[in-house]
């Protein structure tokens, strides 16, 4: 899929998303939710492979880019998805820094290689 980064993780979903909001905090950075959608689906009495979403960020940083293309909100604050997939791996999925760049047309290298340096710190954590 154009713009996603898919990586696989070692360890269970739980883990992963554990060693991610930890590096998250770890960075100083914001923790906006972390939606488990296997657990809201098993409320409504439906099954889902373990499907985990992380939305984390800066606003000091995220802003910068908001005040010059407000298009970027949409993708604002950054995601992880994390999910187990039908044979039981478990994969990480994020939008790149640079398919954010192109989508919205963004000139801000510098203050995009701060959200990518973080990000690659975050994947790194698994």
């Amino acid at each position: 899929m154009q713009g996603i980064k898919t990586l696989k993780s070692n360890f269970s979903v739980t883990e992963t998303v554990n060693k991610i909001i930890h590096k998250i905090a770890e960075e100083g950075w914001h923790l906006f939710a972390h939606i488990d959608h296997a657990a809201e689906a098993k409320k409504k009495g439906l099954e889902l492979r373990p499907t985990s979403v992380i939305l984390f960020g800066n606003p000091k940083i995220g802003t910068i880019l908001i005040q010059t293309k407000q298009s970027i909100a949409i993708d604002l604050p950054m995601k992880v998805m994390v999910w187990e997939d039908q044979d039981g791996a478990v994969n990480i999925g994020y939008n790149t820094i640079e398919w954010l760049k192109e989508r919205h047309g963004l000139e801000d290298s510098a203050t995009l290689q701060r959200i990518g340096e973080v990000v690659e710190r975050i994947k790194a954590s698994y």
